[in-house]
């Protein structure tokens, strides 16, 4: 009988796929690391804005959002008889925002934001279809300048919250579509993607050695770059070289013991950008610690920014010890419990009577009780 109530109870709580409750310690440990991440973006001059978790398919998926429609959860508004969908990345609505809301604003506009998205379904590195999302958008001012200020305020606030070995691979996802014709083009993007040297020459004909170049210039900067830099690519390909070479060297300047990497061959996840990308990554770390990178907004504004995920952080990340926990019994001064809590305590008051305040401490996972006013540990 016990067993089948169980089982019962288990099937009526049941989660769907990639979704999951935020529990003790972790769920408070995620808002303090969003809490510092926004506070963080704010002492680079980046002011937080907060977007609806659903709004009109129409705005959502439009510019850079027409990359997520795969991944939108929609539903009719009962209200409009519209439809509406459900984030599944902040970017775009931020994108919105800067070109309605705040388009009289001066440029650059700095914007951070922070929340949940909601994605159809999880990919294999990141089975997850609810993610937490922290990120920046700096709007209105395109060139290298801009892109390796997001670079650096990611490392900046990612180092702040504890991450050791972080490294930056920098993503061309435009230069390959840039100098290929029409002929193959999707298949030459996905072995380029999949870094298929064999299909790359079978398919690109006169255009095998530039591209057979291409992924010989993924690695170390100090390695790749020169290789990519050997490279006669054509003049739009050429452009976007050296845009990325004036970038690594603004980097490299702010921050000469970053580990930085290139990629020039790699486009999944970077449909929308329209410039230089990049990828935050740890060594042994499962998954990315954020991507961003360069796009055009919904008013055909440049803009680049980036987002990091928090499940990559947590998974990551030790929980620090949490402020020492004091049970404190009916009937307690009220004073000292309150200046207690003043001086960092956390109290956990009593509703009722106990016979041993010492014993209740510990059911509740206190580290100290209240006896006669004076704070007494466990341990002693």
């Amino acid at each position: 009988m016990t067993s089948a109530s169980s089982n019962n109870a288990g099937e009526k709580f049941l989660l769907p796929a990639g979704l999951g409750d935020g529990l003790p310690p972790e769920a408070g440990f995620e808002a303090a690391i969003v809490e510092r991440l926004v506070a963080s973006f704010a002492r680079w001059g980046y002011e937080r804005v907060k977007p609806p978790l659903i709004e009109f398919e129409d705005s959502l998926l439009a510019g850079p959002g027409e990359a997520m429609a795969a991944h939108t959860f929609r539903l009719m508004d009962p209200i409009s008889q519209r439809m509406m969908g459900l984030r599944a990345d902040m970017t775009p609505q931020v994108g919105r925002i800067a070109a309605s809301r705040l388009q009289n604003m001066p440029r650059p506009l700095r914007l951070s934001y922070a929340g949940q998205v909601l994605r159809v379904k999880g990919e294999q590195m990141r089975p997850e279809r609810q993610l937490g999302q922290v990120g920046v958008e700096l709007i209105g001012v395109d060139g290298a300048a801009a892109d390796a200020e997001v670079v650096l305020l990611a490392v900046e606030a990612l180092t702040s919250l504890g991450v050791r070995e972080l490294a930056v691979d920098l993503n061309v996802p435009r230069l390959a579509p840039s100098i290929l014709g029409e002929a193959h083009r999707r298949e030459l993007i996905a072995a380029l993607d999949r870094k298929d040297t064999a299909k790359v020459a079978e398919l690109a004909g006169d255009q095998a050695p530039m591209l057979l170049g291409l992924l010989r210039a993924v690695g170390p900067v100090e390695t790749a770059l020169p290789v990519l830099e050997s490279l006669d690519l054509p003049p739009p390909g050429a452009d976007v070289r050296a845009n990325l070479a004036a970038i690594i060297t603004l980097i490299r300047k702010a921050a000469p013991d970053l580990t930085l990497t290139i990629d020039p061959t790699d486009h999944r996840g970077f449909e929308y950008h329209s410039g230089i990308a990049f990828t935050l990554l740890g060594r042994g770390v499962r998954g990315e610690f954020g991507r961003g990178g360069r796009y055009v907004n919904h008013a055909g504004e440049a803009a680049t920014g980036f987002s990091l995920y928090l499940d990559t952080l947590l998974g990551t990340l030790p929980i620090p010890a949490g402020p020492k926990r004091v049970f404190v019994a009916l009937g307690s001064d009220a004073q000292v419990a309150m200046k207690l809590r003043a001086d960092g305590w956390v109290t956990v008051q009593g509703l009722g009577a106990v016979a041993d305040a010492r014993a209740e401490a510990t059911r509740l996972n206190c580290s100290h009780y209240l006896e006669s006013g004076r704070v007494v540990a466990l341990k002693d």
